[in-house]
C-alpha cells in the first residue's frame, strides 16, 4: 500500500467509446472551447518554438488552445517533394505553386470552422494589410485560425485569390519566411484569450511606415483552375512587365496602404517606378521572347 496520491484528469479528458478507429497520435485539439491554430509551414519542426515557453506555454499545456503545425511538402507529388517553381515573367528567386498550397489549405479546412470571421485564413506576407491590435482581437475573439507561412520570393497570387486567404504583415521589413510572423501573430492573440493572462496585463500597439507593398506573383502551370498568369509577364518583354509591376505596387499600396502611398507621394524627388526602369530594345526584346520559348 502506498501515500501516493492518484492522479487526477482535471476534468479535461473524456473518453469516448466509438466504433470507428483512432489514431493513437494526431493533433491535440485541446477543451472543447480551446482555441486552435494550424499552421501550413515547410519548417514544423519550428512550432510551437517561443509559443511553448511563457504564458502561452502554460496556455498550451493546460490545453486552453491547440496547435497543429502541417507540412506543405506533404503534398508535394514529385519524389523530391518540389514545392516551388521559376516565377512567371522571370526575376530573381522562387514562387511557392498554387496547386500544392491549394492541397494543404484544403487539407487544413476539412475540420475548421467554415466561417471566416471565426476562423479567418491568413498569409504571413510583408505586403499585407498590418496586424493592429483591433484585428488581434478580432481573431481571439473567434474559434481558430489558419495560417499560410510563405519562403522564398512569395505564393502564386492565385492560390491567394481562389481560397479566398487575408494577407497580414506585421511590419515593414522583409523575413526569410512566415513562421516567425506566425509566431508573433499566435502570441498576441494567444494571450487574450480567457484564463491566459491576469487582469494586471497590459496591452500596447505599435505603429510603423514604409515604401510600397509588393506586386503579385505568379509560377507554373499557365493555367490553374481557370485562372491564367497575366498575358504581360509571358510576353518576354522587360520593360512591359516591369512596367506592370510598377503599376500592380502602386495600385495595391493605394489600396491597401494609404498612409504608406502619401508618405510615397510625399517625397518629391522620386519618380515613377515605370519611369525608373530600364527600357529594351527590339533587339533585345526579340531575343529574349526566343529564350522564354526554348525554355
Amino acid at each position: 500500500m502506498t501515500d501516493e496520491p492518484k492522479p487526477r484528469s482535471h476534468g479535461m479528458i473524456q473518453p469516448r467509446v466509438s466504433l470507428q478507429p483512432r489514431p493513437l497520435i494526431g493533433p491535440d485539439k485541446g477543451r472543447p472551447d480551446a482555441f486552435r491554430a494550424k499552421v501550413l509551414t515547410l519548417f514544423p519542426e519550428c512550432f510551437p518554438g517561443t509559443l511553448s515557453a511563457g504564458l502561452t506555454g502554460k496556455a498550451l499545456k493546460d490545453r486552453l488552445w491547440a496547435l497543429e503545425a502541417i507540412d506543405i511538402r506533404r503534398f508535394a507529388t514529385d519524389k523530391h517533394r518540389t514545392v516551388d517553381d521559376t516565377p512567371a515573367g522571370g526575376g530573381a528567386g522562387m514562387v511557392m505553386r498554387p496547386d500544392i498550397l491549394a492541397k494543404a489549405l484544403d487539407f487544413a479546412a476539412k475540420d475548421s470552422v467554415r466561417d471566416r470571421l471565426r476562423w479567418p485564413v491568413l498569409y504571413l506576407s510583408p505586403r499585407g494589410r498590418v496586424l493592429t491590435q483591433r484585428r488581434v482581437q478580432e481573431i481571439a475573439a473567434g474559434q481558430g485560425v489558419t495560417l499560410l507561412c510563405g519562403r522564398y520570393e512569395g505564393v502564386d497570387e492565385r492560390v491567394l485569390d481562389a481560397r479566398g486567404v487575408e494577407e497580414v504583415s506585421i511590419g515593414d521589413y522583409v523575413l526569410t519566411g512566415g513562421e516567425p510572423a506566425a509566431q508573433v501573430l499566435l502570441d498576441a492573440v494567444i494571450r487574450l484569450r480567457p484564463g491566459v493572462l491576469g487582469n494586471a496585463e497590459s496591452i500596447e500597439q505599435e505603429s510603423h511606415s514604409g515604401g510600397l507593398i509588393e506586386h503579385p506573383h505568379y509560377t507554373k502551370p499557365q493555367v490553374w483552375e481557370g485562372r491564367e498568369i497575366p498575358e504581360v509577364l509571358l510576353s518576354g518583354h522587360h520593360a512591359r512587365i516591369a512596367e506592370w509591376r510598377a503599376a500592380q505596387a502602386e495600385r495595391l499600396t493605394q489600396e491597401r496602404r494609404p498612409d504608406l502611398w502619401a508618405a510615397h507621394k510625399d517625397r518629391k524627388d522620386a519618380a515613377p517606378l515605370a519611369e525608373q526602369v530600364p527600357k529594351l530594345s527590339d533587339a533585345e526584346t526579340t531575343a529574349e521572347k526566343a529564350r522564354n520559348h526554348k525554355d
